[in-house]
């Protein structure tokens, strides 16, 4: 039988969509970790069906906007002596800049290489955000 015992002091990333728990442990680098950490996949949720959720124990610097630019329904818990400490509802952010890249071959970000790519959300629902230099529309 497996056991993963509660966080003591850390992180616990809870409400990633199923089966997404992989690209944020990726995203995070947490495979190199030299502190433990928890990819738990397809816990049964109260909410949606199932879930995964990432387990660090350590406090390390989260990109809140990435993340919830990944999976824009994660709830990260702040952990202090095995307690909730806070808790963070992520959600899309209006605005990204260099996360998305511009896929129009006639923008200017894909001709002049220093430019920035910058996207603004122009619908939540759909996860869309538009190019603010060519209004090419990119999703999440």
């Amino acid at each position: 039988m497996i056991t993963i015992n509660s966080i003591i002091n850390g992180i616990v990333i809870d409400h990633i969509q199923a089966g997404h728990g992989i690209k944020i442990y990726n995203y995070l680098n947490l495979q190199d970790a030299d502190f433990p950490t928890a990819l738990i996949m397809n816990v049964a949720s109260t909410k949606n069906s199932k879930k995964d959720i990432i387990k660090i124990e350590n406090v390390i610097d989260l990109d809140f906007k990435m993340l919830g630019l990944l999976d824009h329904n994660i709830t990260v818990n702040i952990i202090e002596n095995e307690r909730i400490k806070e808790k963070i509802n992520l959600s899309l952010p209006n605005r990204v800049e260099n996360v998305l890249k511009c896929k129009n071959p006639r923008c200017i970000t894909s001709v002049e290489k220093y430019i920035p790519h910058v996207f603004n959300l122009v619908d939540e629902e759909k996860g869309e955000y538009r190019c603010e230099y060519c209004d090419e529309i990119a999703t999440e």
